[in-house]
């Protein structure tokens, strides 16, 4: 794909995020959510990022019959991933929840590997992770964010995460064609890797290919 190509990709991907994240400040958790008795999921969402980014993929599990979490506690998900990680393994401790699967978008599919690394009870199953960077992303050293420079290849962060690998194989990883976002990718070594024929950071949340992937992942 041509640079200017690229560009314009990545700009056409910012009103999906624009229009979510407006939405996500009166988002709230449908009550149908606590129910069903298929494998429980938590949600997992992005940088800056509400749960609400995932609603189209939370719909459909709920609708499948799995109980959906949200964890509160993550606000906009602009902390470090660390402490992110440790926030969702008192989620599911507090929840009493096993045979979990993590269902996440971007820095959310980072954090479920964190998290994975540290679950000395085995409450997580499976972590589903749509755009995320496992490796990290070269666009990161182009802002001067805080938030956002944690996912450059370089840091610490990021390579402790890449170089653990007894997870993979339980990590699902879900991805577009091109992601301007994550130019090199979020194919993950020894993990299940799907990569769709769709465009964009954000828009792929909502492309029923993504959704139907997410869903046969947990269900597999």
């Amino acid at each position: 794909m041509r640079r200017r190509d690229h560009a314009r990709h990545l700009l056409g991907d910012y009103p999906n995020a624009i229009r979510m994240r407006g939405l996500g400040f009166a988002a709230r958790v449908p009550a149908s959510y606590a129910a069903g008795g298929g494998r429980p999921v938590v949600i997992v969402p992005g940088v800056f990022e509400r749960w609400n980014f995932l609603r189209p993929i939370a719909n459909r599990l709920a609708e499948a019959g799995h109980p959906v979490h949200v964890i509160p506690e993550l606000g906009i998900n602009a902390g470090p991933i660390p402490t992110a990680a440790r926030r969702v393994g008192a989620f599911l401790a507090t929840r009493d929840l096993r045979g979990v699967a993590l269902v996440a978008h971007s820095k959310g599919g980072l954090i479920g590997k964190a998290a994975m690394l540290e679950d000395a009870d085995s409450r997580i199953d499976r972590l589903v992770a749509v755009a995320t960077p496992f490796a990290g992303s070269r666009m990161a050293s182009f802002t001067v964010v805080p938030a956002l420079r944690a996912f450059r290849p370089a840091h610490p962060v990021i390579r402790g995460l890449v170089a653990e690998r007894e997870v993979n194989a339980r990590i699902t990883s879900i991805f577009p064609s091109f992601d301007p976002h994550i130019p090199e990718g979020s194919a993950i070594e020894g993990g299940t890797n799907v990569r769709l024929d769709v465009v964009g950071h954000f828009r792929v949340l909502e492309e029923p290919a993504t959704i139907d992937a997410v869903l046969a992942a947990v269900e597999r």
